[in-house]
């Protein structure tokens, strides 16, 4: 196998994905890897736009926002549309996640609280004992 082309076997190793996945954003066009009858070659390209889709969806990117993105590529104006996209979406999803921080630690605090009063109250009551 050459470092252009990839198995579906090498992608999943390379990536920490499983065949399925691959297949799932295949039949979702986010990546179009080249059919040889049943076996899948992946191009450098599809390398690049796996890398692309696994980072949105760890920011929170619907699929729909990446495939948008992805496709912002190929505008012939060097990238600088789907940058200024990527960048405008990318803003929207670090006030969700810092918003979903806060929520997360108004939470840990509570429960922190709660276990708290817990542990002292069955303190309190071993002592009675």
């Amino acid at each position: 196998m050459t470092d252009e082309l990839m198995t579906i076997r090498q992608m999943c190793d390379a990536f920490n994905v499983t065949a399925r996945t691959l297949r799932f954003y295949e039949a979702k066009e986010l990546i179009a890897p080249i059919r040889e009858g049943q076996k899948r070659l992946f191009t450098r390209r599809d390398r690049a736009r796996l890398k692309l889709i696994l980072r949105g969806k760890r920011f929170g990117f619907s699929l729909e926002e990446i495939r948008q993105l992805l496709d912002l590529y190929d505008r012939g104006d060097q990238q600088k549309t789907q940058l200024k996209r990527t960048y405008d979406v990318a803003l929207g999803h670090l006030d969700d996640l810092k918003r979903q921080r806060a929520e997360l630690d108004d939470a840990i605090d509570d429960l922190t609280n709660q276990l708290q009063w817990v542990n002292d109250k069955i303190a309190s009551l071993d002592d009675d004992h």
